[in-house]
């Protein structure tokens, strides 16, 4: 604030400058009050008040602004509660006369709304102080509400709640009244006013006991009213409020209770409560069971998606100990919801409410439980059920028909089924590896509670039963090929049951579809089972018409999942899978009329499904497995695919014939059909073009279908950023998917698992928990507008002409409800169209084609209907970039150009305004630079319309994309706009949040288009950065979170160009608060910000951040100074930033959060903060990863050290440690117990450690005890790694033996790090002994589980290479200590000598070979140390040799040595013929090598590939040391090799060897690769070192001049390396 050099308004200064900048300069000052008057000397402020009082006083009746008023009432509240409070009253006095004016003109209404707003700030900061004046005040209030409008009973209401704030239970006298008045505006038209009434009647619960005793049942109707036609800010308040009743009138607070006898409500009640608004809406409530069957109106869904959203506020508030006691009552009550009759009137309704209470239970469960508690709660999911199960077996086996009323149950019980099943698999598989005891605990019986499902009569059931268990494949990847093979052994025994054939079949697709989400996979023989059990099922299916529809699906089905397998598995199948697609169809026409003839409704409904089957499985093939699309086979593909395309032509007559129940079997057909031809190239079916397109276009303009069906694409077509416009931005809040109902096209967001059983397999969609396929007929809708989207660009112009004047037409004689959607499908399929024009980088055609295109286009921007406007903009945008004439530009332009200047209704001047964004959007600033200075004027004006606030936004939208689109060339505008942005921001009413939205991206774009030019010093540039600040300022302060999300990202920016201009004191405290916020766009603003923050300045940020905790311990709390960004904060959720500072509450939140790209930013601000603070707070950092990574969740027994007698003890303690070490955040809340770190956190922490460990590795005092204790003696504040090494060994050994996978192998990772770095770290109190010699133990316990026979390969290869670690480091010199860990690699060279195939698989074949490469690795690695130190002995004779120990430990190697060196020459003879370049593949042996199968060839070569070199070396120490081989002839061969013919002699032998080792040697050197690490180069070449010494080697090479060059060439080559 340059121009206030003191407390009060410089008068002076505001009088010389213009009318239009008053407002800011005040509300600049008004800022800078805010700021100073905290930190003010209390005598100078005393000083100064009267005339300051005097100043602000004086503003509220200059009419100012929203966010000026705020402000305003905010700096008089603190400047009376600093200073002398004698005036107070005159001041209050004076307000209340305002509000009691009689003046209802517009222009005084800012004056009255400032009174109000003064009053409420006045009792919030002062309350009790201001005595008995409230009664007074609050009346005066309440007859003002009566007469004022909207904006004005908005700013009463929230005024309200700060009085009711500040006198807590002192008003109880007002409470009553206020109740009354508030409760009538609930129901009010405004929006804004409701959200206002449910804020208040939040803050009036705290006192008022009534509202949840006496008037509980009231306030509950009252809310279901106030859910009817509401919008998500209402559904979110209203949910608030009655989810915190609620759980209030259960467990009401204790100073209430203290001071009235109050009657408790029980939870059946309170629960009997919110299910009415469930099944009933606000409709009064549930009268007797009888007329509640009969029907009347179904619930609205507004009231449903409100109630959902309570329920769970209702569960949060009460908190996660609350349900884990009351979990079993909570889950009955929600799985009765969805099996009343009320919930599931109609399908779609049913998937609906099924929704609803999967999001209730995944909102609870999944947040507030931690994984023990979460473990509890799946056992009580399995007993509902089993329990339900045995209800339905009970109906199905009821043979004398006695239980009627069984059959609505068993429909019923399917959504109870679907809920419970989903959540379940949800659970597990967010419980991962930690889940291992609700799948193995014989009383849980989980898979056969599961399994038994999928025999339920209903196809929804048993399709969740299937995704549950392939919840669980994914989970324990070790449970994925027994479930395979227990399925597979069902099929084939209860072939005869409809049931079992569909269920069993589901469950194997489901599982294969989980395989790619296994990095271990499942053996290839599996492929085989599955086709030859596909087979069967296709075989057999026209035996018996009972189970003819089942067994052709299911066998379809198993074969479309297998495609998803890939390339290298179906290779094998290819040839069976294109002839069952050939005989499938007809061969002809003849055929097909032949066929037509034949066959009753039965026989074509299983031939037509068969049919879809068949294409479904080939769309799956050509998905999956691309690169076996040759020619040949798109050519093979094609002829029944063609056979199909003229099938469909006929299907109309067939259905004609045989009956209208054949029509969603001929839909599926369809689909399938659309979606294979949709990833074809187009080239390959044009001779069908014109058939096709008849088609599609019928589809999509509804000339067959008597619904109005719209396609649910529209909105993916459009662009992200119109999401302002079209409402699409809910699909980013926390809601979504409950909210996706609401969406206004056909069945949106009723995505449900029945509707396509294919999906079972396919892979779910980013952000989705589990496939939601829509309904067919959308589906179906859908698949047309996508291809007609990639069939377009190849169509000639004539046929173009015709479909774009066809459609003109099918709107013109549409009328009603029906145009609306005939035009949605329309426009979707045109910008689908247009997008591919796009990508194919084609034209649109001649001039007769754009004139029909405009026409088309240019009607929709005047339709009522904003979605299609704004599908139109974006239509019109497109064609711009299509056609790229700069004359048809401009006729485009001035089209909406004329338009706007004559139009005066709004949708005209919306859909125009968006038009000219658009076409500026797609054509950039060059394209449409000439356009640039009439459009920004025009949108200027528009946006300064105050009389409709949908011009304004929608103006103000379209004059953000052309800032954004123009760059540089708007600069010259860049001042007028920011003028109107600043007064708009201080003028628009701030319910209008979507204008304030459209603000807050003009700002954004202004600040990017300025860019670096705001680090300027010049006047202009000082006042273009001062405004900008403004605009945030304002922004931040605005109640809406999308407004504040917006300010945020304006920050973003502005601190990327100018970065000592934001000052981050204040800002990063506001995104610390953030971080808490109930929306998931603010939360993923704050945490965007901070990444980039702490990209720069890591340790400010995280001072700030310690600044924001000193603050809560100071008089001042936290939510006071906060107080404008707690409005919207998850229950039971405070910020509480305690030592652990700003990382602490990141790690808390990566528990709690799902969100993809959250998480992926608060990992990335985290690793950028560790990089810049790690090394100088160590013992903060380490402190951090430890109490992650000790949270231990108690699942099972833990694992504890494995220690000497002698340690036991201190082991003891510090296992104690581990229980108390960790303390959540939010610990001193007794109530709410923080969930423990979920396995996610823990591996995260873990990879910490490993980057904390290689961080200080520049620094060798980190790996010096005897320095690091020096230093630590000279500064005690200093901190080394090797002082922590107790710690770094606890933290490492804790996470690998761990339950959960992940972590075992990021705690190997970090055992093998801390080997690495400190195995030549001296101790200084025992010289000739080195640090970790004390941890052997811990090592060798450590290493242990991994070697178990239940271990996951990549595991047991990870240990292998921490085993070799240890032993060649040399911590170790003792024998005794050596074997512990040296057992362990012996145990795992058993299981490779045993050979290819011979134990029962669990993992697929490369998995096996990866672990026998890597225990051979081991090994390799183990005998170079050990013939090193062999040589540095004979090398030092005088030196006291350990003989006893070392003969000892040759002996152990040498017993293996003979079975090894055949191994390892196997696996070299392996890799040498795996680099063999394409051309010579036929050369490789067709069963594979010694330890690898022909079918994993190509992910075994990545495994040979990391492992040939330390074995190659080893194998050239070996044949040195035994000159080449000689006496070993007698010994049992190692490897089962394939019998050959003759044996060779020894000489024979050796060169083999010799080109053995030489042709892997040269091929290496020669062709180094980019990614071989310079290990690998330096084994080689010490192999080829090894071998040139040994006399052997040269007598050979002597022998022959060709090798002589070769070795010559190579160590030309190496030196060039």
């Amino acid at each position: 604030m340059e121009l206030a050099h003191s407390l009060l308004l410089n008068e002076d200064a505001l009088a010389q400058i213009t009318e239009a900048k008053r407002p800011v300069f005040i509300f600049e000052w008004l800022r800078f009050l805010d700021k100073v008057l905290v930190a003010a000397n209390k005598v100078d402020v005393k000083e100064k008040q009267k005339k300051l009082v005097e100043q602000l006083t004086g503003l509220i009746s200059s009419a100012p602004g929203p966010p000026t008023r705020k402000l305003l009432a905010k700096n008089l509240a603190t400047l009376y509660s600093i200073g002398d409070t004698f005036t107070v009253f005159q001041t209050l006095d004076k307000c209340n006369e305002i509000i009691k004016s009689k003046d209802d003109t517009p222009a005084y209404l800012p004056t009255k709304l400032a009174a109000v707003a003064c009053v409420g700030a006045f009792y919030d900061k002062m309350g009790r102080m201001l005595g008995s004046s409230f009664p007074d005040t609050i009346n005066n209030l309440l007859k003002a509400v009566k007469s004022a409008e909207s904006q004005g009973r908005g700013e009463i209401l929230l005024s309200l709640q700060k009085v009711l704030c500040g006198l807590g239970g002192a008003a109880a006298s007002c409470h009553r009244d206020i109740y009354k008045n508030a409760r009538s505006l609930l129901t009010d038209r405004s929006m804004a006013v409701r959200c206002a009434v449910a804020k208040c009647l939040l803050e009036l619960q705290n006192e008022a006991v009534f509202m949840w005793t006496t008037e509980l049942e009231n306030v509950a109707t009252l809310c279901f009213k106030a859910l009817e036609g509401s919008n998500y800010g209402v559904r979110v308040a209203v949910a608030k409020l009655l989810g915190t009743v609620m759980a209030t009138a259960l467990m009401p607070k204790q100073a209430a209770v203290m001071r009235q006898n109050v009657k408790r409500a029980t939870l059946e009640e309170v629960l009997e409560l919110m299910a009415t608004g469930f099944l009933r809406g606000g409709s009064g409530f549930l009268k007797s069971g009888g007329e509640m069957l009969k029907g009347g109106g179904s619930v609205s869904r507004e009231v449903r998606v409100g109630v959902t959203q309570a329920y769970v506020v209702f569960v949060t508030t009460l908190g996660g100990q609350w349900l884990e006691r009351n979990f079993a009552t909570f889950l009955s009550h929600v799985l009765d919801l969805v099996s009343h009759p009320r919930a599931t009137q109609t399908h779609v309704e049913a998937v609906y409410s099924r929704r609803c209470v999967s999001f209730m239970l995944r909102a609870t469960l999944g947040g507030l439980l931690g994984e023990k508690a979460q473990i509890a709660a799946g056992k009580e999911i399995c007993q509902a059920i089993s329990k339900q199960m045995r209800a339905v077996e009970a109906v199905v086996n009821d043979i004398s028909g006695e239980n009627k009323a069984g059959a609505a149950d068993v429909s019923a019980s399917q959504h109870v089924m679907v809920c419970a099943l989903k959540e379940l698999g949800s659970l597990v598989q967010s419980l991962s590896a930690t889940a291992s005891p609700l799948i193995q605990e014989p009383s849980i019986g989980l898979l056969e509670t599961v399994t038994s499902v999928l025999l339920h009569p209903s196809m929804a059931a048993r399709l969740a039963a299937a995704w549950c268990l392939r919840c669980v494949a994914v989970a324990l990847p070790y449970q994925l090929t027994p479930l395979l093979d227990r399925c597979a052994e069902r099929i084939n025994n209860l072939k005869s049951s409809p049931e079992a054939v569909s269920g069993y079949s589901f469950a194997m697709a489901a599982l294969l579809g989980g395989v790619h989400q296994c990095p271990l996979g499942i053996p290839h023989s599996k492929g085989k089972l599955v086709v030859s059990i596909a087979e069967d099922l296709l075989r057999t299916a026209a035996q018996n018409s009972r189970l003819s529809l089942q067994r052709t699906q299911a066998g379809w089905l198993l074969l479309g999942a297998l495609m998803t397998l890939g390339p290298s598995l179906v290779r094998y199948h290819l040839p069976k899978m294109l002839l069952l697609w050939r005989n499938v169809f007809p061969r002809s026409q003849k055929e097909l009329e032949a066929e037509k003839a034949r066959g009753d409704a039965f026989t074509w409904q299983v031939t037509l499904e068969g049919r879809a089957g068949a294409l479904c499985a080939m769309r799956s093939f050509v998905a999956h497995c691309p690169e076996l699309l040759t020619e040949d086979v798109i050519r093979r593909l094609m002829t029944p695919i063609e056979c199909a395309m003229t099938m469909m032509s006929q299907v109309p007559a067939i259905i004609k014939v045989h009956g209208a129940h054949l029509k969603a079997s001929a839909a599926m057909v369809r689909l399938r059909l659309y979606d294979i031809l949709a990833l074809l190239p187009p080239k390959t079916y044009e001779g069908s073009f014109n058939a096709l397109l008849r088609e599609l276009v019928a589809e999509f303009t509804l000339t067959d279908n008597s619904a109005n069906t719209t396609t649910s694409l529209l909105r993916s077509l459009c662009h992200y950023d119109d999401s302002v416009l079209m409402g699409s931005w809910l699909q980013e809040t926390d809601h979504k998917c409950i909210e996706d109902q609401l969406q206004p096209n056909s069945a949106s967001g009723s995505g449900a698992l029945e509707h396509d059983p294919s999906s079972i397999y396919l892979r779910v969609p980013v952000g989705e928990a589990i496939p939601g396929p829509l309904p067919l007929g959308v589906s179906v809708i859908d698949a047309s507008v996508a291809l007609f989207g990639v069939v377009f660009p190849h169509v000639s112009f004539k046929h173009r002409l015709q479909m774009l004047d066809h459609f003109a037409e099918c709107i013109k004689q549409a009328k009603g409800v029906r145009q609306q959607a005939v035009q949605l499908n329309i426009f979707t399929a045109v910008l689908s169209a247009l997008k591919g024009l796009a990508e194919n980088k084609s034209t649109l055609g001649p001039e007769e084609v754009r004139k029909s295109a405009l026409a088309l286009v240019m009607g929709a921007l005047d339709n009522p209907n904003p979605i299609l406007r704004c599908a139109a903009g974006e239509a019109l945008g497109r064609m711009a970039q299509v056609v790229g004439e700069a004359t048809f530009i401009a006729r485009m332009a001035q089209t909406s150009f004329d338009k706007l200047k004559s139009a005066r209704d709004v949708v005209s001047r919306t859909g125009h305004s968006l038009a000219l964004g658009c076409l500026h959007r797609y054509v950039g600033g060059i394209g449409s630079g000439q356009h640039l200075k009439t459009s920004v004027s025009i949108l200027l004006a528009l946006a300064q319309d105050g009389s409709s606030h949908e011009v304004q936004t929608w103006a103000l939208h379209s004059l953000a994309l052309i800032v954004d689109s123009s760059g540089p060339m708007y600069r010259g505008y860049v001042e007028p706009t920011l003028s109107l942005v600043l007064t708009l921001l201080l003028t628009v009413p701030p319910s209008h949040t979507e204008v304030h939205q459209c603000l807050g991206r003009c700002l954004g774009a202004l600040i990017t288009t300025v860019g670096p030019e705001l680090q300027g010093n010049g006047a202009t540039i000082s006042t273009i950065r001062s405004s900008c600040l403004v605009g945030c300022a304002i922004m931040q302060d605005h109640s809406d979170s999308l407004v504040q999300a917006a300010a945020i990202s304006c920050l973003q920016q502005l601190h990327m160009f100018a970065p000592r201009h934001v000052n981050l004191s204040s800002l990063v405290p506001c995104l610390c608060v953030h971080l808490c916020s109930s929306h998931l766009l603010l939360r993923r603003a704050a945490v965007a910000c901070l990444r980039q923050l702490a990209q720069r300045e890591a340790a400010e940020v995280c001072e700030y951040a310690m600044s924001l905790a000193k603050r809560a311990g100071d008089n001042t709390t936290i939510s006071e100074h906060w107080n404008s960004y707690f409005v919207d904060f998850v229950p039971g959720l405070d910020l509480n930033i305690t030592e652990t500072g700003l990382e602490g509450v990141l790690f808390g939140m990566l528990d709690r959060e799902t969100d993809r790209k959250l998480c992926s930013d608060i990992h990335d601000t985290l690793g950028h903060m560790l990089s810049s603070l790690a090394v100088e707070k160590l013992s903060h950092w380490l402190k951090l990863c430890k109490d992650v990574l000790a949270a231990t969740t108690d699942v099972a027994a833990v694992v504890v050290f494995e220690v000497e007698k002698d340690e036991e003890d201190s082991e003891k303690k510090d296992e104690m440690d581990d229980d108390t070490m960790f303390t959540g955040l939010g610990d001193d809340d007794k109530s709410k117990p923080s969930v423990a770190p979920r396995w996610v956190t823990r591996v995260f922490a873990a990879d910490c450690l490993c980057r904390i460990i290689l961080l200080c590795e520049n620094d060798k005092a980190h790996f010096d005890l005897a320095a690091a204790r020096s230093a630590q003696a000279k500064n005690p504040k200093g901190d080394q790694l090797v002082l922590h090494l107790s710690d770094l060994i606890r933290m490492a050994f804790m996470a690998a033996t761990d339950h959960s996978h992940q972590l075992r192998m990021a705690g190997l990772q970090a055992l093998e790090d801390i080997i690495k770095k400190f195995a030549s770290v001296p101790e200084p109190e025992f010289p000739g002994h080195v640090i970790l010699e004390q941890y052997q133990a811990n090592v060798g316990a450590a290493l242990r589980p991994a070697f178990s026979p239940d271990t996951p390969s990549d595991i047991t290869a990870k240990a292998c290479q921490v085993c070799s670690t240890w032993i060649g480091s040399g911590v170790v010199s003792d024998l005794n200590d050596l074997r512990r860990v040296h057992t362990l690699l012996v145990s795992s060279l058993d299981k490779v000598q045993a050979g290819k195939g011979s134990s029962s698989q669990l993992y697929s074949e490369s998995a096996t070979t990866m672990e026998k490469l890597a225990v051979l690795k081991a090994w390799a690695e183990v005998y170079v140390v050990a013939m090193k130190i062999k040589k540095e002995a004979q090398s030092k004779p005088s030196k006291p040799v350990r003989t006893a120990d070392d003969d000892e430990d040759e002996e152990d190697l040498g017993a293996n040595l003979p079975s090894l060196s055949r191994l390892w020459l196997a696996m070299l003879r392996d890799y040498a013929l795996l680099t063999l370049p394409a051309e010579f593949s036929s050369q490789l042996p067709p069963d594979g090598g010694a330890f690898y199968t022909p079918e994993t060839i190509d992910t075994a070569r990545l495994h040979y590939r990391s492992s040939w070199a330390p074995v190659l070396h080893a194998v050239a120490l070996w044949l040195s040391s035994t000159g080449f081989g000689a006496g070993e002839e007698e010994l049992a061969p190692a490897v089962p090799q394939a019998a050959s013919s003759t044996t060779k002699t020894f000489e024979e032998s050796v060169k083999d060897r010799m080109h053995l080792m030489l042709g892997v040697s040269i091929e290496f050197l020669c062709f180094p690769r980019p990614e071989e690490p310079i290990e690998h180069v330096m084994s080689c070449l010490l192999a080829l070192f090894t071998l040139l010494e040994s006399p052997c080697f040269k007598i050979h090479i002597a022998e022959d001049q060709v090798k002589t060059q070769w070795v010559n060439r190579i160590l030309r080559a190496s030196k060039d390396t």
